[in-house]
């Protein structure tokens, strides 16, 4: 079921239509984590700096990480979620931590489950600057209405899907995805009512290439690398404490890569990887220290690039064209080591295998492959 919530998310990442992608569940990895998120977890990763996992939507839509910087004059936060209710949850934990406004609300990217909180803090902190890249805030103000007009028709879509027993390409559903259809299928409608009596906020401050705020004492740097995930992916890096926030940049433990720009991502990893950073925080999924951290970067950067080097080659090969994608995408299925790679990502968790082999792997080779149509 996460795979078509995901799916909806990488195709307003770039306008790259693709096959409907079968269904996601959840999952974990060489890092023991998972990529479903059942429980809300803070984790302190320095005085006075907050990481805040959120449990998936009843809908079974995934919720990003939001991260609380806290300085001696104000506090800036990073993602307010998807839910209402969770970005609530968040700020009253905010406000047992400190009686230090909210002043800088940082939108990484534009995509629902790291936005739809916005309104809740703005009504929480009058005179709160929602901070984007230019286009981060374009994409909101553009893809927002649709998405409070289209949600209702889901739970029709969902239903039809279970009563027929087959996904989008016809394969039959498991019993296992039947379930996750009817858990998503009962979670719409309490989700429907919280975005029912939602005031959505689009960012107010926007920037170009960077941006510096100063909180008291602890400086935030704000970046735009370059496109990656959608076209105003921003990270956040704190210097003095050696933390790069990456937004759903980098994800884990497998990473999402359902869409976007995946040549340019490659080079925005490589971007990421020059800061001195011993603290890593991903767009969803546990945080990562140290060695381990820069190995996962690493690996991410390495599987983007094996496979979009992979449909390069093989699209001057076989030819460019919608015609020639299922062509291209069998023969890099032939040349590329999918297993190797699925291991390193999912292990042995079915969760994270589903959602490797029917979101992260298919859409990264689907989007390289719409990158390489003009040349």
């Amino acid at each position: 079921m996460k795979i078509e919530i995901l799916r909806f998310k990488a195709l307003h990442a770039r306008v790259v239509i693709f096959p409907l992608i079968a269904l996601l569940l959840g999952a974990s990895h060489l890092y023991a984590d998972s990529v479903v998120t059942r429980e809300r977890t803070v984790t302190k990763i320095a005085e006075g700096i907050y990481v805040i996992r959120h449990p998936d939507a009843p809908d079974t839509f995934p919720q990003g990480n939001t991260t609380v910087i806290i300085g001696e004059r104000e506090v800036l936060v990073v993602d307010s979620c998807y839910l209402p209710s969770s970005a609530r949850e968040d700020i009253a934990q905010i406000r047992q931590w400190t009686n230090k406004p909210v002043r800088y609300l940082v939108n990484t990217h534009w995509h629902y489950d790291h936005t739809m909180g916005n309104g809740v803090y703005a009504e929480a902190f009058p005179g709160l600057a929602i901070v984007a890249q230019i286009e981060t805030r374009r994409q909101s103000v553009g893809y927002n209405p649709g998405w409070f007009a289209r949600f209702p028709s889901r739970a029709e879509i969902f239903k039809q899907r279970l009563e027929s027993g087959k996904d989008a390409n016809g394969r039959a559903l498991s019993e296992t995805e039947k379930r996750e259809f009817a858990k998503a299928i009962a979670g719409i409608e309490p989700v429907q009512a919280e975005f029912k009596a939602l005031v959505d906020r689009a960012p107010n401050l926007t920037f170009d290439s960077e941006m510096n705020v100063e909180l008291g004492n602890r400086e935030v740097q704000i970046k735009h690398l370059g496109r990656g995930n959608t076209t105003g992916d921003a990270i956040l890096y704190l210097p003095k404490e050696k933390i790069l926030i990456a937004g759903d940049l980098l994800d884990h433990p497998v990473p999402y890569l359902g869409g976007g720009y995946p040549s340019e991502l490659v080079r925005t990893l490589q971007q990421m990887a020059r800061f001195d950073a011993q603290t890593f925080v991903p767009g969803h999924g546990e945080v990562l220290q140290g060695a381990a951290g820069r190995a996962y970067l690493s690996e991410v950067t390495e599987f983007v690039q094996t496979v979009t080097a992979s449909v390069s080659r093989q699209v001057y090969l076989i030819g460019n064209g919608p015609r020639n994608l299922e062509a291209v995408r069998e023969a890099v299925k032939k040349e590329v080591d999918v297993n190797s790679w699925r291991q390193k990502f999912a292990g042995d968790d079915e969760d994270n295998r589903a959602l490797f082999d029917g979101f992260s792997f298919p859409g990264l080779l689907t989007a390289a492959y719409a990158e390489v149509w003009g040349r």
